[in-house]
């Protein structure tokens, strides 16, 4: 059988017998699936979790300064050359295709501020192209786009009738691979499907709750290792819903300053006052837990009715891990919340895929609010809420998400259910095993090649977000466009997603990409690389000690 090292990491001279792995004994005790290979702790109720595993820093290699001085260049003169074709079409001499509020509506409040309408017209239509292209296939590992091309500078589009096969996924958050349509593995979604059919057409709380729900929130639980947790059918508003629930005016929420904008949308709409905190940053962060403490509410000086956290396990855009331990140690020492948001962590780390918990070697039960995304590792849809059971029983009643919206699906309820249940080996295959184990491998390989080529990539070792940094404008659709060309689909992000200088590509390993693929894109990112210019490495990396050492904390308003 394959060997486990006691740190939870795999020996890396067996990855050739990858195929042939027998992962010995599941066990199951006090409601903990893990592997008897694995060192576990246990905590005050005897439930056990895993060893912590060492973090390893996150990466964030600065590029040459003259990097962002171009960067800036570039944005200037396409900038400039906006505003000229403006005129242009002020006065006639180029046609607007550009949808135009009638005249009688001139006086009009516009719908869109200038510089967005700007933006869109002039900078983001030149590399429109590269997003929103036709999928006609499953997007699993490869995947076949319907040909387009545009006559008009991308305002619009038109189909050709041509398919580019066979395309390399390299921007899906498949991360276990669970996106696919393989008969044999699929027969309890075919039958779930005839039993309940499609479609709920009711809320949970009136005629929609069926025993499959029941099934998957108890399983939720149990893989996570909480007394329970409560399903919705849409990640997004998993937090922007929830958060209102349990937070509100007279509350303080400390926002990580990289969370999505779900957690941003909910905090905002809860009335809680907000203040962010910088990346990662505990000194940063403890300063505003003290500052709350003493202080209290403005104006009133009251003190504050909840003091929340929100973090979330894997930063999307830069593939890092929080420093949840350290988080943890503050929450319990100024008496706060603590908000998690797992959404691309849980099932993609950790030694049998429960998430940063487990990684870190956690009890789960420590944190506050356990939230996480049935979208990305378990190829379905819709999210969860995880922790104690007064919190869950609060949340059936009061949050607006669980009380107005439609009751999830029930062969989307069975495809989590498979995959969970494969993952915990429950389903009696050490698949779901193989899988995380393969993702690990998959993308340490990747990160290690990209590194050693000299390109800048962001985040932590173990995350399977993989940040790779184009900087400058033009390289961004350059870079999408040519890695098509080599039937490689990549995900490229850009201003005002990312800081101004910081355009990026973003690659999503899956456990479904064999070496041979990884291996293809990789070969194709050192020539393209090379031809582009944008192996901005000096290999001197450089961790962002201000991140975690600065002294001053001041923030950007």
């Amino acid at each position: 059988s394959e060997s486990v090292r006691s740190d939870g990491s795999f020996n890396e001279s067996l990855r050739n017998t990858s195929h042939q792995l027998v992962i010995t004994e599941i066990c199951f005790k006090s409601k903990c699936y893990f592997r008897n290979e694995i060192n576990v702790q246990k905590n005050d109720k005897g439930d056990c979790f895993h060893q912590p595993r060492v973090r390893g820093e996150d990466s964030f290699e600065e590029a040459p300064m003259y990097v962002a001085v171009l960067t800036y260049m570039n944005y200037g003169i396409v900038i400039l050359f906006g505003y000229f074709r403006d005129f242009l079409r002020a006065v006639g001499l180029e046609k607007c295709h550009q949808a135009q509020e009638r005249e009688e509506q001139k006086d009009f409040v516009p719908l869109y501020q200038d510089f967005e309408n700007f933006y869109k017209r002039n900078l983001y239509t030149r590399v429109r192209d590269n997003w929103n292209r036709p999928i006609c296939s499953l997007p699993g590992p490869v995947f076949d786009i319907m040909e387009r091309v545009s006559d008009d500078y991308n305002w619009t589009f038109r189909l050709t009738g041509r398919t580019v096969e066979n395309v390399i996924n390299m921007g899906s958050y498949n991360y276990l691979g669970f996106a696919e349509n393989n008969v044999d593995l699929l027969k309890t979604v075919a039958e779930e499907t005839r039993q309940y059919g499609v479609g709920v057409c009711s809320t949970r709380q009136e005629l929609g709750n069926l025993s499959i729900h029941e099934k998957l929130e108890r399983l939720v639980a149990e893989f996570l290792g909480v007394e329970s947790a409560m399903a919705f059918g849409m990640g997004f508003a998993t937090n922007s819903m929830n958060i209102p629930a349990l937070v509100g005016k007279g509350c303080l929420i400390l926002s990580d300053e990289l969370n999505h904008t779900s957690l941003i949308l909910g905090a905002r709409l809860s009335g809680a006052t907000i203040r962010v905190f910088k990346h990662n940053n505990m000194q940063s962060l403890e300063k505003m837990l003290k500052e709350a403490i003493c202080s209290g509410q403005p104006r009133t000086h009251r003190t504050w009715k909840k003091i929340l956290i929100m973090v979330e396990g894997i930063y999307s855009m830069e593939g890092s891990l929080v420093r949840l331990p350290e988080i943890l140690e503050l929450k319990k020492k100024y008496k706060a919340y603590l908000y998690l948001d797992e959404a691309h962590s849980i099932g993609a780390v950790g030694p049998i895929g429960r998430g940063v918990t487990e990684h870190f070697g956690v009890d789960p039960n420590e944190v506050d609010v356990l939230m996480g995304t049935f979208t990305k590792s378990f190829g379905a849809a819709g999210g969860y809420i995880a922790g104690k059971k007064e919190l869950v029983d609060y949340l059936r009643s009061h949050s607006h998400s669980a009380v107005y919206a439609t009751a999830m699906s029930p062969p989307v309820v069975e495809q989590i259910i498979r995959a969970i249940k494969c993952i915990m080996g429950v389903d009696g295959t050490t698949e779901g095993q193989r899988r995380v184990r393969q993702l690990a491998e998959n993308t340490r390989y990747l990160r290690s090649r990209l590194k050693k080529m000299g390109f800048i990539i962001y985040g932590n070792q173990d995350s399977p977000v993989v940040p790779l940094l184009l900087y400058l404008p033009g390289k961004v659709g350059a870079f999408s466009r040519a890695m098509l060309k080599r039937k490689i689909g990549v995900v490229v992000v850009g201003f005002p997603a990312t800081p101004i200088t910081e355009a990026r590509a973003r690659f999503c390993v899956s456990a479904a990409h064999t070496r041979e693929m990884l291996d293809k894109v990789l070969q194709s990112l050192d020539e393209l690389g090379d031809y582009i210019k944008v192996k901005f490495s000096r290999h001197r990396s450089s961790y962002r000690p201000e991140l975690y050492d600065e002294t001053d904390f001041e923030l950007d308003s």
